[in-house]
């Protein structure tokens, strides 16, 4: 499944996904590499996923106070242009390539 956390509004739709079939929050790490990376601190871990209450993994989600402000909350990580999105630090540092941004 893929959870789908952001918005959209006039200047454009910001969204970070993250596919939770391939997200085990990092368990074979003291901490998950997303948040470990994330200077804004966009990550967590959650023990019960609130998108699938069948799971009984781990799994990272965008903390609820990011999600109505991630173009401000990533702007440190992308710079104006020029950048691609499998460079950000957060869609790098996970091992299971399960995270990707919108824009």
């Amino acid at each position: 499944m893929i959870a789908q956390y952001g918005y959209r509004d006039g200047s454009g739709t910001y969204y970070i996904s993250i596919d939770t079939d391939k997200c085990d929050g990092c368990v074979d790490y003291e901490v998950a590499k997303c948040v470990e990376v994330c200077p804004a601190g966009v990550f967590e871990v959650v023990e019960e996923d609130p998108n699938d209450p069948l799971r009984d993994e781990p799994v990272a989600i965008v903390k609820e106070e990011h999600r109505n402000k991630l173009r401000f909350s990533c702007a440190q990580c992308k710079p104006a242009s020029g950048y691609k999105v499998e460079d950000l630090p957060c869609v790098k540092a996970c091992p299971n390539g399960a995270i990707s941004h919108s824009w």
